[in-house]
């Protein structure tokens, strides 16, 4: 039979592991919120940059289509 010395230290190691748990968890909860804003500034970025790149081949398509007509004509 355990004496009441043994259960307390018992309880406080439980005490102490469940701290370090909640500590750790607190820890990867601050990484994954991290790593949440940086997928979302890349994908902002990303988006910004499709948005540029489309801009561009339109620009692209209407001097193509420019040449042709200049070419229909001549």
């Amino acid at each position: 039979r355990e004496s009441i010395t043994e259960i307390r230290d018992s309880v406080d190691g439980l005490r102490v592991t469940a701290q370090a748990l909640l500590q750790v968890a607190a820890q990867n909860q601050r990484r994954m919120d991290m790593f949440e804003e940086e997928i979302e500034l890349m994908k902002r970025r990303q988006a910004e940059s499709d948005q540029r790149f489309n801009v561009l081949l339109e620009e692209v398509r209407y001097l193509i289509r420019g040449n042709q007509g200049e070419q229909e004509i001549q």
